[in-house]
């Protein structure tokens, strides 16, 4: 439907579209969820609190308060050496495990200390989802002649032997390898698909290229690591890496294999900066994978080159986001487009805190925050504010006021819904502050805003109707109500959940579910997986809103969402103090 017109100044809001939790195709998203990609490129080596999987081991409570519901780690996988990013990664089932090219842990630490800072995450509610490098390999151990060239195409894996997997990759597994002079390719078989996307997808990008079409032992093996690094790292989900770059049928194989119905997330590296190019690619890819916004990026970083003198108007149902919400991940910037030198480098480098606020109000798209902008960029209170307005306001009916909407300022609403109020975002990269009529979802209102960035207090008309400020190259989000749109301020709990239970086989787990959003809602995709490092008893730690009573169950399901729950009427308390410790047998 349309919101009322305004008689003032005939503003008239533009049309609206209906609401969208974040990928609502996927229950294993939580509403109104954010994601983090939790490394930027060559993140250091040591840390404060040691590796970078201890940074973020130790991190998660912290990164819990903060709203995160997810992280995408790095590529967890032995490179070429110590310092090695990942994406040169020479042996995928080495998670830091084994002795190969000069080193045991890789850049971001040991395969103990990575299953330490899981163990962390998952219990502190947060979802762990790994990068997954499968177009090519690099650095072999061994050269081959091929066509008359010698190449490094032959790896032996002699640090890890046949541990497990004995599968060994040699050139009959490559089209071709990126070891000719001036950094060219020698090819020996034809590549994997012909470029399209007007060229901008092709085979070759880096390393040796792994070969998928007609190479059913590559398609196998490569489902088999994915399956192996599934049940290795308890993921919840996967970003998988340069898929544009991948023979696409195969993509959709290995996502049915992998992936399959089991509830857990997946999103795509296909970095078309056309719109109708990403919309193809995600008709060719069945719905199966969500897709990172790489349009919206650019139209964030047009916004930022700008600098104040771009049209605010672009942002009008902008980007993938837009065009396709239950499949789209928007983000601001990532480890490419921060990257100084890289190919991708386009940072947003001026008014970010405006393209923020947009993806984190938003109907449509799973919004993901960069760590650097988080932790290092100095934005972490803002971004956290927003993602606290994101979680107790974003719902319900989105509009787009485009009779408003001028060269500097950005309007957008959401209307709420029966237990949350809905707020109006206001956007402006002006350099003086700007008022604006503006007819909202919130009629006979008073509003705030609840970022802090406007001291004013807004009262609406019969109709909606109001004059909203916003400060020159800031944002604004007005939210209707004083008390009842914050968060509940009694606090929170931090509550142990310890189970005894000896009735799992492996590739099954417990889990605990409850009636709050902390416990999954009763949605057993959301539900929170216990540690079972203690076996037969099963640890974890969530913090819970003190004061408020929670019922709950345990679980036990496994990768294919195979479900089992305890006997018994739903166990109840009510979370109080700073922590508590709930020790129970399973009934």
């Amino acid at each position: 439907m349309l919101l009322p017109s305004c008689t003032k100044d005939g503003v008239q809001p533009g049309s609206t579209s209906l609401p969208v939790a974040a990928a609502t195709t996927n229950s294993a998203v939580a509403v109104n969820g954010v994601m983090m990609q939790a490394f930027y490129w060559d993140v250091p080596t040591s840390t404060a609190s040691g590796t970078w999987w201890q940074n973020l081991g130790a991190k998660s409570q912290e990164l819990s308060d903060a709203g995160i519901t997810a992280l995408w780690l790095p590529p967890a996988y032995k490179g070429g050496s110590s310092t090695d990013v990942g994406y040169g990664v020479y042996d995928r089932y080495d998670l830091g495990e084994f002795n190969q090219k000069g080193t045991v842990a890789t850049r971001y630490g040991t395969i103990s200390q990575l299953q330490s800072a899981i163990t962390s995450l998952h219990g502190k509610g947060i979802q762990v989802y790994e990068d997954m490098v499968m177009n090519h390999l690099t650095w072999a151990d061994a050269q081959e002649t091929v066509n008359g060239n010698t190449v490094y195409t032959r790896f032996n894996y002699a640090g890890r032997g046949s541990t497990y997997s004995t599968y060994r990759w040699s050139s009959a597994n490559f089209t071709g390898t990126q070891q000719a002079p001036n950094n060219g390719w020698y090819q020996w078989k034809s590549w994997d698909f012909q470029p399209y996307a007007n060229n901008d997808a092709y085979d070759n990008l880096l390393g040796s290229e792994i070969q998928y079409n007609g190479n059913t032992a590559n398609q196998n093996e490569t489902i088999n690591w994915g399956n192996w690094i599934t049940t290795k790292l308890s993921l919840d989900g996967y970003r998988l890496d340069a898929t544009k770059h991948i023979y696409t049928p195969y993509v959709n194989q290995w996502l049915d294999a992998v992936k399959g119905t089991s509830g857990r997330f997946a999103v795509s590296e296909a970095w078309f900066r056309n719109l109708t190019d990403l919309n193809n690619y995600a008709a060719a890819t069945g719905g199966r994978t969500s897709l990172f916004d790489v349009p919206l990026h650019y139209t964030f970083q047009d916004m930022s080159n700008g600098n104040g003198s771009w049209d605010m108007r672009g942002l009008q149902f902008a980007g993938f986001t837009e065009a396709n919400g239950a499949l789209s991940v928007s983000f601001v910037d990532n480890h490419d487009t921060d990257q100084q030198g890289g190919a991708l480098y386009s940072p947003v480098t001026n008014l970010k805190m405006l393209a923020y606020a947009y993806i984190l109000t938003r109907a449509k798209g799973y919004p993901c925050v960069f760590y650097r902008d988080f932790y290092e960029y100095g934005l972490g209170a803002q971004i956290k504010k927003l993602i606290a307005i994101r979680k107790a306001n974003a719902y319900g009916a989105a509009n787009e006021y485009t009779t408003v909407n001028d060269t500097d300022v950005y309007a957008y609403s959401r209307a709420g819904d029966s237990t949350h109020p809905g707020l109006l975002v206001m956007l402006n990269d002006g350099s003086t502050g700007r008022s604006k009529t503006i007819t909202t979802p919130f009629k006979s209102a008073t509003l705030t805003d609840k970022t802090g960035n406007s001291t004013a207090t807004v009262t609406t008309d019969a109709n909606g109707t109001g004059v909203f400020p916003v400060n020159a190259r800031s944002y604004s989000v007005w939210v209707p109500g004083t008390g009842a749109t914050t968060p509940p301020t009694t606090g929170t709990t931090a509550v142990s959940f310890n189970v005894t239970y000896s009735g799992t086989v492996s590739g099954q787990d417990v889990y605990v579910l409850g009636n709050t959003a902390q416990l999954g809602t009763w949605n057993t995709a959301n539900a929170i997986k216990l540690s079972g490092a203690t076996y037969p008893v099963w640890k974890g730690t969530i913090n819970l809103t003190s004061g408020t009573a929670v019922q709950y169950k345990y679980i036990r399901k496994d990768a294919a969402g195979n479900v089992l729950y305890e006997g018994g009427t739903n166990r109840s308390f009510t979370p109080s103090g700073t922590s508590m410790t709930r020790t129970e047998t399973w009934q």
